[in-house]
């Protein structure tokens, strides 16, 4: 079998098991081969190709057997801050629940126990702030949305985080 369909097979079964988006160590794993130099040229050929699209450094999906677009983006937070406490708050989930009247679009606002940083990809910018909070303080005012496999705030621990943030507070509605 020759590589670009190794890969691509690797792919397929990658997202009936719920994948989907795999960094290029991931993706030399489910391969058997190190990851190195070589390897990231072929992927970076893969994508030259349209095999692949990559999703931000380092971060590649199939362009045969795509991810969700709804969860997507929601993928690519949980692989950028695995093993670290990351939930949607600040005006995304304030826009989600409606308490503020703009719809946010094109970004997510996340809140983590990992650094903070904004990335672009494919399907909006991701924007980390981080938070010194203890987890034992914040989750108890989280809840799990198993849509898109994440937790989310609720609104008061949503509108404490804007005030913590010193964010805009104008745009809420009550």
């Amino acid at each position: 079998m020759a590589k670009s369909d190794e890969l691509l097979n690797v792919f397929a079964k990658a997202v009936r098991a719920g994948g989907g988006i795999h960094s290029a160590t991931e993706l030399a794993f489910m391969m058997g081969v190190p990851c190195d130099p070589a390897f990231r040229k072929f992927l970076a050929d893969s994508a030259k190709k349209g095999l692949l699209r990559r999703v931000m450094k380092g971060f590649y999906e199939s362009m045969i057997t795509p991810p969700e677009p709804e969860t997507a983006i929601y993928k690519i937070i949980k692989k950028l801050r695995s093993g670290v406490l990351n939930y949607i708050s600040l005006e995304s989930q304030l826009s989600h629940t409606g308490d503020i009247s703009q719809i946010i679009m094109g970004r997510i606002t996340v809140v983590t126990k990992g650094r903070s940083g904004c990335f672009n990809t494919p399907y909006g910018v991701i924007e980390f702030t981080h938070t010194k909070r203890p987890v034992e303080q914040i989750a108890p005012h989280l809840y799990y949305d198993p849509d898109i496999k994440m937790y989310r705030a609720c609104k008061d621990q949503a509108i404490a985080d804007l005030k913590h943030c010193r964010r805009n507070l104008h745009m809420l509605e009550s």
